[in-house]
């Protein structure tokens, strides 16, 4: 399981004041209102920032970070993810899952291996699964009860079931 889970992605700086444009990558971007600290992942280190002040605009999250100051010091985190420790992350409900838990999954059928879980698309009415197949290369399955059958964190295991029609 992964230790840190991310929350969102800095897309540009805001300002001139060292606030920057967040991209949220979760179900729920008020959560930001409710954090005191991140992680910003540069790519080589790992750095812990507590929230100063939030904003909301359009799509985004605008972050203001304690000791930053300035566009110059933020500016080249363009691009790079915001995290947080699994202790800081929403509570999920019985039956929710972390994406990044479940990235990387094998996937079994009633009969046979399937393959590995490679992506999650969120869509409006669901999330579809996509599994990478060696028998039948990419499959897409609905995240409904009907298709799901079992999901175990601990095994990295998943127990399917393919409606008519998602394999040819």
């Amino acid at each position: 399981m992964e230790q840190f889970l991310q929350v969102g992605v800095i897309s540009s700086t805001h300002g001139i004041r060292g606030e920057v444009k967040v991209f949220p990558t979760t179900d729920d971007a008020l959560r930001f209102k409710r954090l005191k600290k991140i992680i910003l992942n540069t790519g080589k280190e790992q750095i812990p920032l507590d929230i100063e002040n939030v904003k909301f605009f359009k799509q985004f999250v605008i972050l203001k970070f304690k000791g930053i100051d300035n566009i110059n010091d933020i500016e080249k985190y363009k691009g790079k993810g915001l995290f947080v420790d699994r202790e800081n992350a929403v509570s999920l409900e019985k039956g929710e899952y972390y994406i990044a838990d479940l990235i990387g999954m094998q996937v079994f059928t009633e009969e046979e291996k399937l393959g590995v879980l490679k992506d999650v698309l969120e869509t409006g009415a669901n999330e579809v699964y996509v599994v990478d197949s060696d028998k039948y290369g990419e499959v897409l399955i609905p995240a409904i009860r009907q298709c799901i059958l079992d999901i175990n964190i601990e095994e990295q295991v998943m127990k399917v079931h393919l409606l008519e029609g998602l394999i040819s």
